[in-house]
């Protein structure tokens, strides 16, 4: 028996089920990149938002490039289970996805989808590698194919016929995530279409946010736990830990979800959170990564466990990332994101955490090796943290990062730090051009 509106009723106790009739949620939110931490994260917020102060806040959610999601969903009404990974786990059957679309498959449900009036929300979680075009694929008009090319294709109907826009929040792990999705579906709609360009600079909201939640992989253990617990089969479930935080900037064109009464904070500067997030936990995560598979480890939690992995990522936290983030309060929040690390029901795999390690260290690290370098701050650390990743693309044949085809190439001549670094796919210009950065990474002055 598989998990299904059919079969909702059929749940075992002790499983949370909507309080609410799925089959009767009106839609308001798109969502590009339907993945697990989605569905783990902004998907459990919403709702919670639904819940505690009702709206039509269902979600349409949408695979940008493979169905996989979509093929689970679908079969299942839109229905999934969240496991919370703590001491005791807890099971949740969640009825917020309202519909499930593949854009590759299905290009005029998901238009029809973003053109919709009852649409007030789109939110992204695409990952830092979907906010870099690729200068070879110029946009197209009616051929979106980045999450950027279906906003500007969906907001250039809502343009055409008059409907009122709507709020696009970016929930991706990237610094001023809502400004950088801002400029980036401008700079697309004025290739097309100045009048439209304008009317997205006047009146659509891109709110910077922070989330923060673990989630890792659904994994067949979690799966079997699952099924175990509601008493059926569900192909769509997602695990994640207790934490969950969810910052946005107070920057919102319609209306939105009741998000702010379930502890989502809705604030006028999101900086301070998502410099902590990004700088520390995300900083620290790729840290635990690269330098823990060369260790031998598996997860994150063995990582951490590692007394000399340990000490290098308190050195790196205390004496790197704290003055350069200084007022905040670094040891405060490490205090809590080594407590998470160290849960032992979350096996959150390294290799996943090690993928996409261009576009990722380009945000949490590259910025704060920068910036120490030029204030005269420690930077041995990460730059240790950079060797790293650069030992990990070099021992792999095949690498899972939007520059891997950079990776190999620099493997087929003579890999070296000196020949990583004259790469603008890998390193920005401050490792080729500026002392103080060059110096830190031990290369020699140009």
């Amino acid at each position: 028996m598989r998990l299904s509106l059919a079969t909702l009723d059929r749940i075992r106790p002790g499983v949370t089920r909507p309080p609410f009739d799925p089959a009767r949620l009106g839609t308001g939110i798109v969502h590009l990149g339907i993945g697990a931490f989605h569905r783990a994260h902004q998907g459990v917020f919403t709702e919670d938002a639904v819940i505690a102060d009702g709206g039509a806040w269902g979600i349409t959610g949408v695979s940008l490039r493979r169905p996989d999601v979509p093929a689970t969903l679908v079969p299942q009404d839109g229905l999934y289970t969240v496991e919370t990974l703590d001491t005791v786990p807890r099971y949740r059957v969640m009825g917020i996805v309202r519909q499930a679309l593949t854009a590759t498959a299905q290009q005029a449900e998901v238009l029809a989808a973003l053109a919709a009036p009852t649409t007030h929300v789109v939110t992204l979680t695409v990952t830092e590698k979907g906010y870099v075009r690729d200068p070879a694929r110029p946009a197209v008009p009616g051929r979106p194919w980045t999450a950027m090319d279906w906003l500007v294709e969906g907001l250039a109907l809502r343009h055409a016929a008059g409907t009122a826009p709507f709020t696009v929040v970016s929930c991706d792990n990237l610094q001023n995530n809502g400004e950088k999705l801002r400029a980036g579906v401008i700079a697309i709609a004025q290739e097309r279409d100045a009048a439209l360009a304008r009317w997205i600079a006047t009146e659509i909201g891109f709110p910077n946010t922070m989330i923060d939640s673990i989630v890792p992989a659904t994994d067949a253990a979690s799966a079997a736990r699952v099924a175990a617990a509601i008493g059926m089969i569900d192909h769509a479930s997602v695990q994640r830990e207790p934490f969950g935080q969810w910052a946005i900037e107070d920057r919102f064109t319609g209306p939105r979800p009741a998000w702010d009464k379930v502890g989502v904070d809705i604030v006028a500067d999101v900086t301070p959170f998502e410099r902590l997030k990004l700088h520390v936990l995300n900083a620290t995560h790729s840290t635990l990564a690269y330098m823990g598979l060369a260790r031998g480890h598996l997860y994150v939690l063995h990582a951490i466990a590692d007394p000399g992995l340990l000490g290098f990522v308190e050195r790196l936290v205390h004496e790197e990332i704290a003055p350069a983030l200084a007022p905040l309060d670094v040891a405060a929040y490490w205090r809590t994101v080594h407590a998470r690390y160290e849960n032992p029901m979350v096996d959150h795999a390294l290799e996943q955490i090690a993928q996409d390690g261009s576009a990722k260290l380009a945000q949490r690290l590259f910025p704060l090796l920068t910036a120490n370098a030029r204030n005269g701050l420690p930077t041995a650390c990460m730059a240790k943290v950079v060797d790293a990743w650069l030992a990990f693309a070099r021992s792999r044949e095949h690498v899972i990062d939007p520059q891997a085809a950079a990776f190999a190439a620099w493997r087929t001549g003579e890999a070296t730090l000196a020949t990583a670094v004259a790469d603008p796919a890998l390193f920005p210009d401050a490792f080729r051009n500026d002392r103080a950065v060059r110096s830190a990474m031990g290369l020699a002055d140009t």
